[in-house]
């Protein structure tokens, strides 16, 4: 049977009933994302097999060279945990541990112990392989981004289970296409980067992008990100590979251990996205004298308890440039509206702006995110900025009403709110109290401030007086009052009152 995607989404949904009070609801996705995982690999493995025993016969139908996704072993197949009812949660973790060992690029990925979820017992961990069971997850029974979609739908109802924590791992998907669209025109062969990746979104959304809008391939392009928290830097590369898309999630902190480098410099992408988490601590000490100069836009460095701009400053050392490399690279990044104009940070976006690095900010509305509701903007960074776009920036104010919903818990950009954004930055258009194209000169007149008030007209317009209208409906109360007046009189001689 065919699945449409609410019934794929309804039918992982339920998983989470299953273990409900079980476990803690920030611990759900440990459990249940990489059993969906499992399911889906397993699925295709099997149906990948059976061709293989066909075409090659039982001797070479394992080889790994003959399957584009995980090979799963012998014995661990879907329906031999199926077929487990005592001391199930050892079973899937055995099941896990061979996975990772016939797939040393797994290693990391699977960390839930699922024995020591005292509460997971056989009964529980069996209904939810059953439950699992109910539909196939091959690519011919689903195809891959109806999964894909699906696997993200059900990491953000966690993020959402999760509340407040939930946002340090997903960014909401309306901010994240926004991202993506400030950024695109992508071509086979570009590399996409997220350095405070999550579980994914920013590179997820980017290959969605490019099949569905510009009618790409998205197995044509290169995805990697830097987690430093593991269990989220797991999910992100479960995500990627149930999306089938080529790419590397690594861990640690990617200001203090970045792990895409070459021999003497970071390693370069065409585009960069990001949502990393807004100034938080960074290891300011142990980065005075950074192998890889990435801080040296002044001699101070960014404080120890605000790390905004030492995230900025990386990213822009990640993206590709003419002169190194024959082609631009362009970012998009999430920032708290602080790193516009803090006083004390004009020391970076000074030189920062001289260099022609900034193609436009567009400033949010407040409460997008889960985890804080402070107003965000998006920094659009361009290393060879087009010639009519040179020496300017373009300034887009999109924290009006008409850009977003107020949702009952948070706010939400509207699709329309969308394309009013990306049509201004498209057209590099100025619109009343909406966008503005600045010249440098200009702000550097306002002292490198980069507050967008100062740019373009955010006040709500006063509504025009029409006088003679005003004067007729004055008239016309005085002549109701008038009436009133004489009645009353009337009534007050009837009543013999003086």
């Amino acid at each position: 049977m065919t699945l449409s995607l609410d019934e794929l989404e309804s039918h992982l949904f339920k998983c989470a009933d299953i273990i409900r009070d079980a476990v803690d609801p920030t611990d759900y996705k440990e459990y249940i994302l990489p059993l969906v995982y499992y399911k889906s690999i397993s699925d295709e493995f099997e149906k990948q097999y059976s061709q293989n025993v066909e075409e090659y016969g039982e001797e070479f139908a394992r080889r790994e060279n003959l399957y584009d996704i995980p090979v799963v072993s012998d014995g661990y197949l879907w329906d031999d945990l199926r077929s487990v009812s005592d001391n199930v949660d050892q079973a899937l973790n055995e099941a896990f541990g061979a996975l990772t060992e016939a797939n040393p690029d797994l290693a990391g990925v699977f960390r839930a112990d699922y024995i020591d979820a005292d509460a997971l017992d056989d009964d529980r961990l069996g209904r939810l392989v059953e439950h699992l069971s109910k539909h196939d997850l091959d690519r011919d029974s689903v195809p891959p981004d109806m999964l894909g979609e699906a696997y993200m739908d059900l990491v953000r109802h966690f993020a959402e289970e999760e509340g407040k924590s939930g946002g340090q791992f997903f960014t909401p998907p309306h901010i994240v296409r926004l991202c993506v669209r400030l950024v695109d025109d992508f071509e086979d062969g570009d590399t996409f980067h997220d350095p405070t990746v999550g579980s994914g979104g920013m590179l997820i959304e980017a290959a969605e992008y490019y099949r569905e809008e510009q009618g790409g391939d998205p197995s044509k392009l290169t995805f990697t990100g830097q987690e430093v928290n593991p269990d989220i830097a797991a999910i992100a590369t479960m995500n990627l590979s149930i999306h089938g898309l080529n790419g590397t999630i690594e861990r640690e902190d990617s200001l203090s251990n970045p792990q895409f480098t070459g021999e003497e410099e970071l390693t370069r992408f065409d585009r960069v996205l990001a949502n990393f988490p807004f100034s938080s601590d960074w290891a300011k000490s142990e980065l005075q004298d950074d192998p890889w100069e990435r801080f040296n836009w002044h001699e101070k460095l960014p404080r120890a308890d605000r790390g905004d701009y030492a995230f900025i400053m990386h990213m822009a050392e990640q993206l590709k440039t003419p002169e190194k490399d024959g082609t631009d690279g362009k970012a998009a990044i999430v920032i708290p509206h602080g790193v516009l104009f803090r006083k004390h940070e004009k020391r970076y976006r000074k030189p920062m702006l001289e260099s022609d690095l900034v193609e436009a900010i567009v400033g949010l509305p407040e409460n997008l995110f889960q985890n804080n509701s402070i107003p965000s903007a998006i920094l659009v960074l361009n290393t060879d900025k087009p010639a009519e776009r040179e020496d300017e920036v373009q300034f887009i104010h999109a924290a009006d009403e008409a850009f977003y919903d107020e949702l009952s818990n948070q706010n939400e950009l509207t699709e329309a709110g969308l394309s009013h954004i990306i049509e201004n930055f498209r057209g590099w258009e100025t619109e009343e109290r909406v966008s503005r194209t600045v010249p440098l000169e200009e702000i550097e007149e306002n002292d490198y401030n980069l507050n967008i008030a100062l740019y373009v007209d955010t006040t709500e317009p006063e509504e025009e007086i029409d006088v003679a209208e005003e004067l007729g409906k004055l008239r016309e109360l005085q002549e109701e009052r008038a009436a009133i007046e004489a009645k009353m009189d009337q009534h007050m001689e009837a009543l013999n009152y003086e």
